[in-house]
């Protein structure tokens, strides 16, 4: 069994930042990718930022040059520093990994950003 435990959410305010961590445990036999996904109140799930295991990234057009994902795959995990952070950007925020090797999408309980004006 696989989890995800993500940590580092909270409240700040309209120009601060946050840092998000997410750590895998359990069988995982590889990573293919680690990403990030948000979803605020009233909202579908959008992609926030993907890290690949050769640690190509992508991120949405809403948070580039303020958010940077990265990756420690040794330790399976994986973070998102956020900031210049706007009230936009409240959401709870969950992780998600790819094994190629299962053949599996798993996901974490998520996080809950707020930002406030």
């Amino acid at each position: 069994q696989v989890q995800l435990v993500e940590s580092g959410g909270g409240l700040v305010h309209t120009g601060g930042s946050l840092r998000l961590s997410c750590a895998a445990s359990g069988s995982v036999f590889s990573i293919n990718h680690m990403a990030w996904y948000r979803q605020a109140p009233g909202k579908q799930r959008d992609l926030v930022a993907r890290i690949t295991s050769d640690y190509g990234t992508n991120y949405a057009d809403s948070v580039k040059g303020r958010f940077t994902i990265s990756m420690d795959i040794a330790k399976k995990t994986v973070y998102l520093q956020m900031s210049s952070l706007e009230p936009d950007d409240t959401a709870v925020y969950t992780c998600e990994l790819h094994d190629p090797i299962s053949q599996r999408d798993y996901w974490g309980q998520g996080t809950q950003v707020t930002v406030s004006s």
